[in-house]
């Protein structure tokens, strides 16, 4: 029984986000198909079907707009003019956040520095640590802001203002932390902790000998307090 179920997941873990992208290219495809250009004295004369040469055009057409923006923005007359379509968007209500939060994200994603996305821990409650994001930026009195993502959804969370003590720097890469995040804990799971659990011969392993392997970690989750280190009160 547990057999077909771990293929059946193993499958699933395979396939769903190859179909999720055939489908995104098929959505994307469809509507690239429908944008006017007039390709069709083209296609006819050398031969080419219609549809999957639009498409191209289109993409080409794009990639050459996104370049010759981005060097009009390297001159003075595109810095003035980012600046007259930013007041322009920012004087309308509603359109405003759409427009600088899709900005924002732009930004972070090309140009973040890896300060930007560096993943620290925040405890907010005794005992409670939360997995956040450095912004690079500070408050007026100091403090770090930090980009708190809820999960597993990380397009919402909270921008937080912590003191630099309360927060730990850790090793987790940005894509380590992602997973965590994306997968709500289940995908955060270190080969040390899985060789100490699992046994040598690949017997499987009963969920009471899971729990007696997880209790310790639990019951200091459950009463609120830090782990004992061995290293005194006040850690």
């Amino acid at each position: 029984m547990a057999s077909w179920k771990r293929d059946f997941a193993s499958g699933l873990i395979i396939l769903v986000p190859i179909v999720v992208t055939i489908a995104v290219l098929a959505w994307l495809y469809g509507y690239l198909v429908k944008i006017p250009l007039p390709v069709e004295k083209l296609a006819e004369t050398y031969g080419l079907p219609e549809n999957p040469l639009q498409v191209l055009l289109t993409i080409v057409l794009f990639i050459l707009l996104v370049f010759s923006v981005g060097y009009l923005m390297r001159t003075a007359v595109g810095a003035v003019a980012e600046s007259a379509l930013d007041d322009l968007m920012n004087s309308l209500p509603g359109l405003r956040v759409i427009y600088n939060a899709s900005k924002m994200a732009v930004e972070t994603a090309l140009s973040g520095t890896s300060e930007l996305q560096a993943p620290v821990k925040v405890e907010l409650w005794n005992g409670m640590r939360m997995t956040a994001f450095k912004t690079g930026n500070q408050s007026a009195d100091g403090r770090e802001i930090l980009f708190l993502p809820t999960a597993p959804n990380i397009t919402s969370g909270y921008v937080i203002e912590v003191k630099p003590d309360r927060y730990e720097e850790i090793d987790d890469s940005v894509e380590d932390a992602m997973t965590r995040l994306l997968s709500a804990g289940f995908g955060d799971t270190s080969e040390a902790t899985v060789s100490n659990i699992l046994p040598d011969d690949g017997g499987q392993v009963s969920v009471d000998e899971l729990a007696e392997d997880t209790a310790p970690s639990n019951a200091n989750a459950t009463d609120g307090t830090r782990p004992d280190t061995g290293d005194g009160p006040g850690n």
